[in-house]
């Protein structure tokens, strides 16, 4: 079966770039993921009519209401050809669940398809996916499903709340980050709240900090840089690798810029920093870039000609054809393509 990709649960390290660079962003980016609007990308979900709704009935009855409803053999067509989340199932020697992060992704890959398919139907499909716990693990894993269920729908009545604008203050978005931090804890028990949601919460304390030392200015550069590095020592593994890699291609571009006309300067360089075998691959990567660039202004050079002569435009594009034809291969005449339509 194919991985899922879409929620990325079987590739740890393109999530660990991901949140690197989301981490490297500025702007709104760079709040705090609880305190953004709508919360993280997990949490979106809660704003579908099928929480809103549920005022009226809290989202954890379901858990009880669905023992009798059979849903599709089929899954629904966001999850066809992916591979439900494993690892989840884990017990204690006495057979008490051990809630894991795991099992939070086993909830959000069903509940993603929210929308395909009704609330009710896919609290059944996660039933059934619990199904494979003895007791007292199969109830625990049930009543956990429920608080996070009422969890998620409290959580949007409190971005409602906030509105659509987000908090802009360190002040209000660390009020607002607390906020959210207190009311996973009080929908779970601490342990499960810790499991769920632990590597996001310190993420959370770091864009704080990294925010506040960006607005110290009693601070040198020196002692900015050497704080950050300190509150990075607390994320999450995945999270300061990815981070450290893009900080060390980010100065590979600035060395590639300085050495420009001293090739030899910049390949001891990258041999220094990558090692031989990536240092070998990035410079074929630079001569491929260097080719294509040359290839291009030939290219563009012709085609200004050819758009200055008047044709018409079936002959336009026709000459067009041709040239891409003569200056690249097939697939980088897609690129092209894309590229001129954006001149």
């Amino acid at each position: 079966m194919k991985s899922v990709s879409r929620l990325s649960f079987t590739v740890p390290v393109i999530i660990a770039v991901v949140i690197a660079l989301w981490l490297l962003a500025d702007g709104a980016e760079n709040q705090p993921a609880s305190a953004r609007p709508y919360g993280n990308s997990a949490d979106i979900k809660t704003n579908d009519a099928d929480f809103s709704t549920a005022h009226q009935q809290p989202p954890s009855k379901l858990v009880g209401e669905t023992v009798e409803l059979t849903v599709s053999g089929q899954p629904p067509a966001s999850l066809a050809g992916t591979t439900e989340p494993g690892g989840w199932a884990k017990t204690d020697r006495f057979g008490n669940l051990v809630p894991t992060g795991d099992l939070r992704q086993l909830f959000e890959y069903y509940l993603s398809a929210l929308g395909e398919e009704t609330l009710s139907q896919l609290v059944a499909r996660i039933r059934l996916a619990l199904s494979v716990l003895e007791e007292p693990a199969r109830g625990q894993a049930l009543d956990t499903l429920g608080r996070y269920l009422d969890y998620k729908l409290a959580l949007s009545d409190l971005e409602a709340a906030y509105g659509e604008a987000g908090a802009s203050e360190s002040a209000e978005i660390e009020r607002r980050m607390l906020e959210i931090h207190a009311l996973r804890r009080t929908w779970m028990d601490a342990a499960t709240a810790e499991a769920f949601f632990a590597d996001e919460e310190t993420i959370d304390r770091f864009q704080l900090k990294k925010r506040s030392l960006g607005k110290d200015g009693s601070l040198s550069e020196q002692q900015r840089e050497e704080a950050l590095a300190e509150a990075e020592m607390a994320l999450p593994e995945p999270v300061r690798k990815a981070r450290k890699e893009t900080r060390k291609f980010s100065r590979y571009e600035q060395a590639r810029a300085a050495m420009a006309n001293d090739p030899e300067a910049l390949r001891a360089w990258r041999r220094q920093e990558f090692g031989d075998e990536a240092a070998e691959k990035l410079e074929g990567l630079d001569a491929e870039q260097k080719d294509w660039n040359r290839r291009w202004q030939s290219y563009a050079k012709e085609r200004e000609a050819l758009e200055a002569s008047g044709l018409a435009e079936p002959e336009r594009e026709e000459g067009l054809t041709r040239l891409r034809e003569k200056y690249f291969s097939e697939s980088e005449r897609i690129r092209a393509q894309a590229l001129d339509s954006i001149q």
